[in-house]
């Protein structure tokens, strides 16, 4: 027995995405919640810091306004979105090329014309697979055969040569995997979101969506700076030797904790990726676009200045880029080499800012992928996440919303 015990009917370790949500279900049903969050700010990954003045967001994040979770929980005009364009940008052998949705900018309708990016086969198996993923329901996406995303866009007719000049530099940078291995179901459920959403960033960093999770919540809810231990018989033990006695415990933490507090739970393989923040003196380009580069020697860049003025101080860009796995030797070099070539301008006056190292940026989403799964893992035990939904922000959200309704069956609330 610790030296000080609390109480709560229900507790949750970790102030994420998957945390948040499920701490306000349980709130809304008039049960009693704390939450437990071993940083000192909430949001797991989806963080901003301060640096010399720059808005950093660890690691390239985009926020998606299409997703039913986020439309549900939060006040959108509040985090003061700025959208990126709807399209990308792609660096080949060739020349600049542009992906873009003439829906929305009919005056980019001349860039999608057969010969510039694709052919005229290649463009109408796009716009069938683009219209089916859009108009069908995502429960009908979630029954669809679960192979790979180069298998599915192989089905679709889009011809390889298509793939290697678009779709597999930019899913690369979706994914954080750049041999299109991710489960289809996955594909089709992200393509639909791009289609029917838009990307933005909000005005005060990524990290602004979770500080928006928890400001939604009582005061004195959340306490920041209180690792747990492990897990006891009637709840969990903090690092400072208190006890927390709790009816149930919910860990949302991210997959390390997870593995640590509730051994025996499957976790899968986790991408990793670094994202260098370069500060140039001028914008290298005049638009809030994503960069891709076919020969992959980046996953995206971008001025994030151009999305987000408030990013950099008045006079400064803010440019990040985005590599697959770890900072290496050389590595910053080589990435500016690319960018100079890919931005067609010189790179040498422009300052490293900082690099960020995600270890467990996304989780590898190989088929066969269950896209939902249980948060029961033991009586009175519940774990959500990423990790046991999509991997994205709606996936984090639907995985605790999902641990708060099965709280609430097995507590008989």
């Amino acid at each position: 027995m610790s030296a000080a015990r609390d109480a709560t009917d229900v507790l949750v370790v970790g102030a994420g995405l998957a945390g948040l949500a499920c701490a306000g279900d349980l709130l809304a049903a008039g049960v009693a919640v704390r939450v437990v969050e071993a940083g000192d700010e909430v949001g797991g990954r989806m963080r901003s810091d301060r640096v010399e003045g720059f808005v950093v967001d660890r690691g390239f994040q985009v926020f998606n306004t299409s997703y039913p979770q986020v439309r549900r929980r939060l006040a959108l005009k509040d985090l003061r979105l700025r959208p990126f364009t709807p399209g990308v940008l792609i660096h080949s052998p060739s020349g600049r090329l542009r992906f873009s949705d003439p829906t929305r900018r009919p005056r980019t309708l001349p860039d999608l014309l057969p010969g510039r990016l694709a052919g005229p086969r290649d463009l109408a198996a796009l716009g069938l697979l683009s219209a089916r993923d859009t108009l069908a329901p995502p429960r009908r996406l979630k029954r669809l055969a679960d192979t790979t995303t180069r298998t599915a866009l192989a089905d679709a007719g889009i011809s390889d040569a298509f793939v290697e000049r678009f779709f597999r530099p930019f899913l690369s940078g979706v994914f954080l995997e750049d041999e299109l291995e991710t489960s289809a179901r996955v594909f089709h459920l992200v393509w639909r979101s791009m289609l029917r959403g838009t990307l933005c960033l909000p005005t005060g960093g990524i990290g602004a969506v979770p500080r928006a999770l928890a400001a939604a919540l009582p005061r004195g809810t959340v306490h920041l700076e209180t690792p747990v231990e492990r897990l006891t018989d009637d709840g969990a033990l903090t690092a400072d030797g208190r006890e927390i006695a709790a009816r149930a415990v919910v860990v949302a933490t991210g997959p390390g904790p997870v593995g640590d507090l509730l051994p025996g739970v499957g976790l899968p393989d986790y991408r990793v990726v670094t994202t260098y923040y370069h500060v140039a003196p001028r914008s290298p380009l005049g638009e809030p676009t994503l960069l891709v580069d076919t020969r992959r020697r980046f996953l995206n860049t971008c001025v994030l200045s151009e999305v987000v003025p408030a990013y950099a101080p008045p006079g400064r860009a803010l440019v990040a880029t985005s590599v697959l796995g770890r900072d290496q030797e050389g590595g910053e070099r080589a990435v500016r080499a690319a960018l100079g070539e890919a931005y067609g301008t010189g790179t040498d006056g422009w300052d490293l800012l900082t690099v960020r190292t995600i270890e467990d940026a996304l989780p590898a989403m190989v088929p066969p992928r269950p896209l939902t799964r249980t948060a029961r893992v033991a009586p009175g035990r519940y774990v959500c996440g990423d990790h046991r939904a999509t991997g994205s922000a709606q996936g984090a959200l639907a995985s605790g919303a999902r641990a708060a309704r099965e709280v609430l069956q097995d507590l008989r609330w």
